[in-house]
């Protein structure tokens, strides 16, 4: 079954899940980010079919979130790396981690992240970058300055997240 294209829709979050919202493309990012970068190293990593790694490594590359870089030309090799555009997912994936271990590790995290200093477990949160200040306790939606009407009706609604 196809699934309804996101991209169009005048949401950041949905034309984000239009581009990664597959599991199998998370997957792969957090592969990547763990430093795998081969071919051959996601499949056997993912357990993925090889049609289903291949289109999906491509849709990545399409976005920019991966480079398919040539490591041997003899024969013909490549790999896949993290671009800026991927590595700004960085901080989508430590809270989908950390939401994990949170809601679906009943008997403790399954992974942990540490500082990389000190060693000492780090429990993220997300904070305003300008001002460092959580926002746990939720934010309210204002209009973007390439919203519609339509979407700067839906916003004065009072949406918080």
């Amino acid at each position: 079954m196809k699934q309804t294209p996101l991209r169009d829709m005048p949401c950041p979050i949905a034309k984000g899940l239009d581009r990664v919202g597959e599991w199998w493309s998370l997957l792969i990012l957090r592969d990547a980010f763990y430093g795998v970068s081969r071919y051959d190293d996601f499949q056997t990593s993912l357990g993925i079919a090889s049609n289903t790694l291949t289109r999906r490594l491509a849709a990545l590359v399409d976005e920019g979130i991966l480079a398919r870089c040539a490591y041997s030309s003899r024969p013909n090799r490549y790999e896949y790396l993290l671009t800026d555009k991927g590595r700004d997912l960085r901080p989508v994936l430590v809270a989908l981690l950390a939401w994990g271990n949170r809601h679906y590790a009943p008997d403790g995290a399954l992974i942990e992240l540490a500082d990389l200093e000190t060693g000492d477990r780090v429990d993220p949160v997300l904070v305003d970058r300008r001002t460092g200040r959580s926002l746990e306790q939720g934010v309210r939606l204002s209009d973007g300055p390439s919203a519609d009407e339509a979407l700067r009706d839906w916003i004065r609604r009072g949406v918080t997240l």
